[in-house]
């Protein structure tokens, strides 16, 4: 049986709600119509990276999971229903907002690779991967938040890169316990430092340079992520700005802590990521009222 819009609806803010901790405070600060729009697109996207992570099953059965779900998008595009309770909304947002379903499928195309143990030898290999599994979810957004200029687009794929780095950087010892490796071979030959110093948690000075270098390549992709706000509608300002605080905070942290992601996750408190949500929505109110006064006296300056 195909599930309602609404039943739909309704599903992907509850997932979101429940696991989308960094983004969902972000998410906070649009209005309340691309609130539920950015919910239905996190669901999907989730969902599709816990049928890669989550659970017991052996990896040709994650596989055949993943693929089922590929499918079962397909066929949603292609006849507008879906008894997959995420599909049904995510293809309303996709028709509204015109977002280009080989975004949808290149994202697929980038967790299929999480399936085997993961490792690139030069930053251009990870930049590759950084895009399939990141570029294309900014690109997603702003589609829903709604942009100005065709130059938003590789700057919202510079800002997928910025937050995928900081994630990499943050979920080191994750990562490599379960066989992913993604800070290029080349990085770490460049400071002397191997893959098994990174299964042994070794923190010392070739590390702490190393993690010193990749976080300034990350701020560098934050640096042109910035240059985005030029591009987009309104509505997408202070929720991107939320996100660029939120993520930029968790880099923040690491250099914070000397670079040690082994001794625990790092993280920021609820309390803050809820007083940035607050912040941003009241500073965009603020300034939009600016904005709509100065209309409002050009207006009466012109009669």
């Amino acid at each position: 049986m195909s599930c309602s819009l609404d039943e739909s609806i309704a599903y992907c803010k509850s997932l979101t709600r429940r696991t989308a901790g960094n983004f969902y405070f972000a998410f906070l600060t649009l209005p309340k119509d691309l609130f539920s729009d950015m919910c239905v697109l996190y669901a999907f996207m989730r969902e599709c990276d816990d049928l890669v992570d989550g659970g017991h099953h052996p990896p040709a059965e994650r596989l055949r999971l993943l693929e089922q779900r590929e499918a079962a998008l397909r066929s949603a595009l292609d006849h507008n229903e879906s008894e997959t309770p995420t599909l049904t909304a995510l293809v309303d947002v996709v028709r509204r907002h015109s977002i280009p379903s080989g975004y949808l499928f290149a994202l697929i195309d980038g967790i299929r690779r999480d399936l085997h143990p993961v490792a690139f030898n030069t930053f251009s290999d990870l930049e590759e991967y950084c895009y399939h599994v990141a570029g294309v979810v900014g690109l997603c957004c702003i589609h829903i938040w709604g942009f100005t200029d065709k130059r938003a687009l590789p700057r919202a794929v510079d800002c997928g890169l910025a937050f995928q780095l900081t994630n990499i950087l943050r979920d080191l010892s994750e990562d490599t316990a379960n066989g992913r490796y993604y800070l290029p071979r080349c990085d770490l030959d460049c400071f002397g430092y191997t893959i098994d110093d990174l299964r042994r948690g070794c923190c010392d000075e070739r590390f702490r340079e190393l993690m010193q270098f990749e976080t300034s390549r990350a701020r560098e992709y934050y640096r042109r992520a910035r240059e985005l706000f030029d591009y987009l509608a309104p509505p997408g300002r202070p929720v991107m700005s939320a996100m660029l605080r939120i993520y930029g905070g968790l880099l923040d942290e690491i250099e914070r802590c000397d670079y040690d992601v082994f001794s625990g996750r790092i993280r920021l408190p609820v309390w803050r990521k809820l007083l940035i949500s607050v912040d941003e929505t009241v500073r965009n109110r603020w300034l939009a009222g600016i904005d709509r006064s100065k209309r409002r006296q050009q207006a009466c300056r012109r009669q």
